[in-house]
């Protein structure tokens, strides 16, 4: 058994990084079964400064692409890239861009327990946010999740409440940002390979078929 190890530095606002996980997901399932590719969700924020409260998703996105227009057809572009992975993007449900530091603390917790488990609850903050539009930086909507993923509900909405590991991480963002790190997905493969971008399944293939070779 050879076991690859990846790294996927995201954050969970980025329909990119959903995008990138379904086809890193397609490119693991491919794989002979004598390869074991064990992933851990690393925290990136792409705006630090979206207010616990969030903003207007529709409003900020429009200004930061210079139009409503611009941002129609780019969330067009990613619909039609999501629906070939299964994907079903509701863009029009994203009322709220939530600050997503919060989101990143519920994914180390559910590291602590699992590496399946912090998989499971990536992929319901992702299904949450980009399918159905519920917000994501409101405490209650996370312990939910937690709750619907199978972690303790009570625990989670407990440590929400507190400073509970804002700065570990905060510092692991830093440390991504001294990687170098500037946009994400940014996937590391056995903590010395880079590849940045949501690639195609066919090159994360590769990657993974050529590591585990070796």
């Amino acid at each position: 058994m050879s076991t690859v190890t990846v790294d996927a530095i995201i954050d969970v606002v980025c329909p990119w990084c959903y995008l990138g996980k379904a086809r890193l997901d397609k490119a693991i399932k491919s794989l002979p079964e004598n390869v074991e590719v064990a992933v851990q969700w690393r925290p990136f924020e792409l705006d630090p400064t979206v207010p616990p409260e969030g903003v207007d998703n529709q409003a900020m996105l429009a200004e930061k692409l210079g139009s409503a227009e611009r941002r129609d057809e780019m969330h067009a572009q990613i619909t039609a890239l999501g629906k070939e992975l299964g994907i079903t993007f509701h863009f029009d449900r994203i009322l709220v861009r939530p600050n997503t530091l919060d989101a990143h603390r519920l994914l180390l917790w559910a590291h602590t327990e699992s590496i399946a488990m912090q998989n499971e609850v990536v992929d319901r903050l992702y299904r949450a946010n980009f399918e159905e539009g519920r917000n994501i930086g409101d405490h209650k909507v996370l312990a939910d999740i937690a709750a619907e993923a199978g972690m303790d509900r009570e625990m989670v909405a407990k440590l929400l409440a507190s400073d509970a590991d804002k700065e570990m991480v905060r510092g692991e963002i830093a440390n991504a940002q001294q990687m170098g790190v500037s946009g994400v997905p940014f996937f590391v493969f056995n903590g010395k390979y880079a590849v940045s971008g949501a690639q195609p399944v066919e090159v994360m293939q590769q990657a993974l078929t050529q590591l585990a070779a070796a």
